[in-house]
């Protein structure tokens, strides 16, 4: 690779020019990587997205109360009344490993501060390791091309920026920690060093799963390995022991967690064991089998292992994993729930953005998948090659079930390109007389890394790192644009409501609520219980009397006639008269309502008692109204556009989810409210603006209907305001709302829930 001149000595190791350019490009990838990740800074210092603020809580709440207190918490201030067991619906492993290396690398700083730089630096330091375990399949100048592309690779960086202390970036940190080590330690039979790196691997992927649940799709390759390797590695007796080893490992660590004590109990531990007892029975066979019998009969106890796990997955012995787990598997599945369709990042993966996320680094993998299938390929032994492409077709294959797994489409680029450029760069440098080659070589490869991160002009990859922190731009389409509006109306919650206020809003807000105002909310990001966001739903797009009802009402009160049998039923619940005389005839006494915190303490299981039938005892409504505010010659008085990505652009799919007819109240554009929805739904109420005129956008021409390419002008309309007579009056609203100003409007409205309010 380079030249293998010793610089010194220490003790028996000689550090050599090439251990010079090893630490050089990685300390370069190191940070390019962070260099990247940290431009959302430059908007302000917050966490990012929704998810991280949940997360920030929960670490804080381990610091101030310990680990114990933690395992036990059953959070009150989330989905009210019901609460939320912590630790057996979080990501645990990131929550106790922040909390872990706070007390030691703070230097200083808050928690929050804290929070907010360590996927950044978990983020970046995986090009470490990601050096080390391509190293092990395909060389170090592999390893080094893998940390190089790493560093680069969008859909990675993008689900990794500064503030972005979620699933990813730690989980991704322990997995690829984790494939190094099992890769490491199946390669050689090195006996003891062997054993401690494969049980190492276990552990570290254990805690990568705790960490996100999509790390359980690394454990798809090594489970189709498991299956080729008593074909690879069959002259002694060294897999017999490895892999069982591994596999315990990685059993037993599970266990230690109870979210992902369900995957390893249920078809996660079953796809472990199976292809483990598979390789003790073919070692076993081939021991006692002849020369030319061993390979077919371990042919036959495949197919018979193969037909026992379709057997047990048909079979429902095993629960089947959630609906996301099986789109991965199958990418061709549709959902018919809307709920799970309205969230962006389960949207399905267009062709467009895949190139967009991988661009010319499909060339590299192109060529790493070419090479690694040819006979001629050099230096590679067959289980690492096998393994690098069962890694990288399967990650390929899982990309294409939603966005936000497009992560592992890069996993797959990393991998394969990194390879691929590897084994390019070997032969062309081999060599004698190809002298003009090898000079343009590298330039052209530089000129690859370099085009997509600088082109196409408004579409580069380094600009998909440049915007606001999700907190300053309210998660709407501005995102350039940074404010303090939610900062500031969740500050005024916190300061100007009772501690046992309950807030209602759409889930995109709960964390933000909860973390920031420390006020309880009904629903939030973490989707626990799909029928209570319908309810929440139906009553934004209700009309503000049923809304009112189901709202204002204690969680004890049935409030049938508000939501309709029909939508009672759609929602998985029982019409109240059945429930009742079901539930007397089976107990003898009518139902006592007894939630999580109740049940814990009297030792008991919580009974809820047909609680979607139930009022949600709320007392403030928040909104959040996203859109542009302009002015024309001859008015003071601004307009607006709105559809900017706050709730009114929500409205198509709170229709949708709460069971109401879509065309009702949204118009065929999918995107204009109907007069319906403005005069007559709850959110359309709420909405401080009223359609002015609709404008043909291309002419500038005025309508008073609406008329298909018409986009609606808006102006300003407070209708909710009297604390009297309406039932819901506003009492808060966001610096943008009042701004006069030309441009973005980042509105945070607040509404009192008028309890005195006659119907």
């Amino acid at each position: 690779m380079v030249s293998n001149q010793k610089l010194f000595s220490v003790g028996n190791f000689d550090f050599r020019l090439q251990h010079l350019l090893v630490i050089g490009v990685l300390a370069l990838s190191v940070s390019i990587s962070m260099t990247i990740r940290s431009t959302p800074a430059s908007y302000g210092f917050e966490l990012f997205e929704f998810d991280p603020f949940f997360n920030f809580r929960a670490t804080e709440y381990i610091l101030d109360n310990g680990t114990d207190a933690y395992f036990n918490w059953i959070d009150e201030k989330s989905w009210h009344p019901f609460g939320r067991n912590v630790s057996e619906t979080s990501q645990v492993t990131l929550h106790v490993t922040a909390a872990s290396l706070y007390p030691i690398f703070n230097f200083g700083s808050s928690v929050y501060d804290f929070t907010i730089l360590l996927p950044l630096v978990f983020g970046s330091l995986t090009a470490l390791v990601v050096f080390a375990f391509v190293r092990v399949l395909g060389g170090t100048t592999a390893g080094l091309f893998a940390a190089l592309i790493f560093s680069v690779s969008l859909p990675i960086f993008t689900r990794g920026l500064i503030g972005w202390f979620k699933s990813e970036p730690l989980g991704l940190f322990f997995a690829f920690l984790a494939m190094y080590l099992f890769v490491s330690g199946l390669k050689f039979n090195k006996g003891k060093i062997s054993l401690i790196k494969l049980i190492a691997a276990g552990l570290f992927l254990s805690l990568g799963l705790s960490a996100w649940g999509g790390i359980l799709l690394f454990v798809m390759p090594i489970v189709l390995f498991y299956f080729a390797l008593p074909f690879l590695k069959n002259k002694d007796n060294f897999i017999m022991w490895a892999a069982p080893a591994f596999s315990i490992s990685l059993i037993l660590f599970s266990l230690i967690f109870e979210r992902t004590s369900t995957f390893i109990i249920g078809y996660a531990g079953v796809a472990i064991l199976l292809p483990t007892i598979f390789i003790i029975i073919s070692g076993i066979i081939m021991k006692f089998s002849s020369e030319r019998t061993k390979i077919r009969n371990c042919i036959f106890v495949l197919i018979s292992f193969v037909v026992s796990g379709i057997g047990i997955s048909s079979s429902g012995l095993i629960p089947l994993p959630s609906f996301r787990y099986l789109n991965a598997l199958n990418p061709f599945l549709t959902t018919q729930d809307t709920l799970t369709d309205s969230v962006a990042e389960h949207m399905t993966t267009s062709l467009t953005l895949s190139f967009t996320f991988l661009s010319v680094f499909l060339i590299f993998a192109t060529i790493g998948m070419w090479f690694l299938f040819s006979k001629k390929t050099i230096n590679l032994k067959t289980d690492m090659r096998v393994f690098a492409i069962l890694t990288s077709i399967i990650a390929i294959y899982v990309s294409s079930a939603f966005i936000r797994l497009e992560l592992f489409a890069s996993v797959a680029i990393i991998i394969l390109g990194s390879i691929g450029l590897t084994i390019l760069t070997q032969k062309i440098f081999e060599q004698n007389k190809q002298n003009f080659t090898k000079i343009i070589f590298p330039a052209v490869i530089i000129i690859l890394f370099i085009i997509p991160l600088t082109m196409p002009e408004g579409n580069t990859w380094l600009g998909w790192a440049d915007f606001a922190p999700s907190i300053l731009s309210g998660g709407s389409n501005f995102t350039y644009f940074a404010s303090n509006d939610w900062i500031d109306a969740t500050l005024w919650l916190k300061q100007n409501t009772s501690e046992d206020a309950v807030i209602a809003s759409w889930w995109d807000y709960g964390y933000w609520i909860t973390t920031l105002s420390e006020r309880t909310t009904l629903v939030d990001n973490s989707t626990l219980i799909d029928w209570q966001i319908k309810k929440m739903g139906y009553a934004l797009i209700t009309t503000p009397e049923n809304s009112w009802h189901i709202l204002s009402s204690d969680y004890t009160q049935d409030i049938s006639p508000y939501l309709g049998n029909e939508n009672i039923l759609k929602f998985g619940g029982q019409l109240e008269s059945e429930f009742n005389k079901n539930y007397l005839e089976k107990y003898g006494k009518s139902c006592e309502q007894i939630f999580k915190n109740e049940a814990q303490t009297l030792n008991i299981v919580e009974q809820s008692c047909n609680p979607i039938t139930k009022g949600m005892d709320a007392d403030y409504l928040l909104i959040y109204v996203a859109g542009e505010r302009f002015f024309v010659e001859n008015s003071n008085a601004p307009l607006y556009t709105l559809e900017h990505g706050g709730d009114e652009s929500k409205k198509t799919w709170y229709a949708a989810i709460s069971n109401h007819q879509v065309s009702k109240f949204i118009q065929d554009d999918n995107i204009t409210p109907t007069n319906y929805f403005m005069k007559n739904s709850t959110l359309g109420q709420l909405m401080p603006f009223s359609i002015f005129k609709y404008v043909e956008p291309n002419t500038g021409r005025t309508f008073n209907e609406y008329q298909s390419g018409l986009i609606p002008v808006y102006v300003h309309d407070l209708k909710l305001k009297d604390p009297e007579n309406d039932p819901f009056y506003l009492v808060y609203a966001s610096p943008s709302f009042y701004n006069q100003q030309g441009g973005a409007m980042s509105a945070v409205l607040i509404y009192k829930i008028n309890h005195d309010y006659n119907s």
